[in-house]
């Protein structure tokens, strides 16, 4: 029983260490700069499996709506990032939790964001609204049992601030081949309550094996503080493709109970081809 316990912390973590390398990137402007986008598009669906070792644990999804929202009398992306648990672990607990944003489709900031988290009998919901006026964000949690949401709170956010969801978007537009191997990204975003500022280490260029052949990406190492679930600073890394799509090809976690990871198994609507060397 504590092993399939240690898989449910398996699944959602590796899940997060894919929305971990996308805080937002610090920019020095305040209202809305116009950020250029040739990766992504509406209709975009990316799918990944969750492994621990060389066990499937779970399956995770990124969707980009195929409408265009308003919000704020702004044009939106609606994007989802949905993550279960499959096999063994969901008959043990079972997790189902939806992560969604509104993002601005030039800034690419987070106007909304919420949370849907399942995960066994525990249930949050929580909606997020950010004003990049007043660089604050009103933070808002369900109540269960009436429906309404409430608790209602307020925080003070970086410029241009984004959520994890957003900063995923964001990563896939950073011009990575202006960068030397051994650079580091100064990056900030939001989430629950409190503003975070980390640094991302660009450790080049390689080819990985994938189920789709052989594909170029670039290599980004989250520099970790101290924690006990991850082994060293260096316990994460992320492959991102070396084309113009620049998806998320492949996530690694070294964890002190083992290794766990995400990757890539399919995708729609991409905006370019995806470049595979076979």
């Amino acid at each position: 029983m504590r092993y399939f316990w240690k898989m449910r912390w398996v699944f959602l973590l590796a899940l997060s260490g894919l929305m971990l390398l996308a805080f937002s990137y610090r920019t020095k402007q305040v209202s809305y700069p116009a950020i250029r986008n040739s990766s992504f598009h509406k209709g975009e669906v990316l799918n990944y499996r969750v492994n621990f070792g060389i066990f499937t644990v779970g399956k995770a999804t990124t969707r980009i709506d195929p409408k265009i929202h308003s919000i704020n009398s702004r044009p939106t992306y609606k994007v989802d990032a949905i993550g279960e648990t499959s096999g063994m672990v969901s008959w043990i607990t079972k997790v189902n939790d939806v992560w969604g944003a509104y993002i601005d489709t030039s800034a690419l900031v987070t106007h909304v964001s919420y949370r849907k988290i399942r995960e066994g009998r525990y249930k949050k919901d929580e909606l997020i609204t950010f004003d990049h006026e007043q660089n604050t964000a009103e933070v808002k949690v369900k109540d269960q049992e009436s429906g309404i949401y409430k608790d209602t709170k307020e925080y003070k956010t970086p410029e241009n601030v984004r959520d994890l969801v957003g900063g995923f978007l964001f990563l896939r537009v950073i011009e990575f081949e202006k960068y030397k191997q051994g650079d580091t990204l100064s990056i900030s975003g939001f989430f629950e309550d409190t503003s975070y500022n980390l640094k991302i280490l660009y450790d080049g260029r390689e080819v990985i094996k994938t189920s789709f052949g052989k594909v170029p990406c670039y290599r980004l190492i989250p520099i970790m503080p101290d924690n006990k679930l991850f082994d060293g600073e260096n316990s994460i890394t992320c492959w991102i493709s070396d084309d113009k799509n620049k998806i998320p090809v492949k996530i690694q976690a070294k964890m002190f109970i083992g290794s766990t990871g995400i990757e890539l198994t399919s995708f729609s609507g991409l905006r370019n081809p995806f470049k595979i060397l076979y």
